[in-house]
């Protein structure tokens, strides 16, 4: 009786999304296990996330089935359990971003292995939000939006560039290839940092593994790509007093992040246990208030609807490649890279996730700043 009240209780709620048990569209989901109902209503996200890794259920249009459950606000019409509500309680009261923190979260995602990442980003290994605008492919839209990232910052010759977080290294080369800057990159992986340095070593680059808090030296600009989702809510400020400590008076700082409609301190805790262990997904006003007093907001643009487009690429070459690397990682490992793919490619159709590109001054720029889009 309690797992026939379950499925009619979530049937019910999935026709509020336009989605049906075993229906004939595309993104109606196929259950194959009867326990996956009173899973999903006990553990909400984490028990839909879980289950699919598991193979209780499928849906051949994953990312439009994410879209519409998101679009309906299904996920806060389920109730946490106990257990969910106390990490929660957690994650508020303890500081999962500390120094300690920052590497053990780093070599959960970023150092899994290299060759996971070549067989499903771009040639560049450009691990965030693409710019599609006159794009043609995966590769062009990531130099797109590297090529408007140093535009953005108005790069010249010799200028001294810092990047937090900078991955394997794909705007410190580009900026240095193509701007003629001395480029200094930061990031907590050691993979990262080894093969960053090797694809860099006949450039003005370098590359340190170093936690951004340590930060002493100045610089004329400096850039964050998809970093700042992991530096959570507590820092936002310690986060934006280093940056303004490091960057010169007439300096120019381009924050590229993730952002949420609504302020929070925790994120989803599927993604959270899975994929980003201490990420969390910043508001315009948690930014507006670790900026204010240190930075003048000059610009912001909106690129959302691109990382719905680039999540899908990513998508198609891990699929694509899946044969490449399959020898080192299980079938549980792609349902879950899957879902986290096609998940995040819903939410930012649904337009519940943002990409913010915003541009900050420290005095502002005299007669005020021109944008690129």
């Amino acid at each position: 009786m309690k797992s026939i009240n379950s499925k009619n209780r979530i049937s019910e709620l999935l026709s509020h999304a336009d989605i049906s048990i075993d229906g004939n569209n595309p993104w109606d989901i196929k259950v194959h296990n009867a326990n996956f109902y009173t899973r999903v209503l006990t553990d909400g996200a984490l028990g839909a996330g879980e289950s699919y890794m598991d193979k209780w259920w499928d849906c051949e249009q994953l990312d439009e089935f994410c879209s519409l459950v998101v679009k309906a606000d299904l996920q806060d019409k389920i109730r946490s359990n106990r257990k969910l509500l106390s990490e929660i309680l957690l994650l508020k009261i303890l500081n999962r971003q500390s120094r300690s923190h920052s590497f053990s979260n780093s070599q959960r995602h970023y150092d899994l292995g290299n060759d996971l990442f070549f067989n499903m980003l771009d040639k560049r290994l450009t691990y965030s939000c693409g710019y599609w605008k006159d794009s043609l492919s995966l590769d062009e839209a990531q130099e797109n939006k590297l090529d408007l990232s140093c535009r953005k910052l108005y790069l010249k010759p010799g200028m001294k560039v810092l990047d937090i977080g900078c991955g394997w290294g794909s705007f410190v080369k580009f900026a240095a290839e193509n701007y003629s800057v001395k480029v200094t990159g930061i990031t907590v992986s050691k993979e990262q940092a080894e093969l960053g340095n090797k694809m860099c070593s006949e450039l003005p680059v370098e590359i340190k593994l170093m936690d951004y808090r340590d930060l002493k030296d100045k610089f004329d600009r400096i850039v964050s790509i998809g970093m700042f989702e992991h530096v959570g809510s507590k820092n936002y400020r310690t986060f934006m007093q280093v940056v303004h400590n490091c960057l010169n008076d007439d300096g120019l700082f381009l924050l590229h992040t993730i952002g949420s409609n609504t302020s929070g301190t925790y994120n989803d805790p599927w993604f959270t246990k899975y994929i980003f262990p201490g990420s969390n997904l910043p508001s315009i006003m948690q930014i507006g208030k670790a900026i204010e007093g240190l930075f003048v907001f000059e610009d912001l643009h909106n690129l959302s609807a691109d990382y719905d487009k680039t999540l899908m690429a990513w998508h198609h070459n891990f699929v694509r490649n899946w044969d490449n690397i399959k020898s080192k990682y299980d079938e549980r490992f792609f349902r879950m890279w899957k879902y986290y793919l096609l998940s995040c490619a819903g939410s930012f159709r649904a337009r519940k996730n943002q990409v913010w590109q915003i541009i900050l001054s420290k005095k502002g720029v005299p007669e005020g700043y021109v944008s690129f889009r």
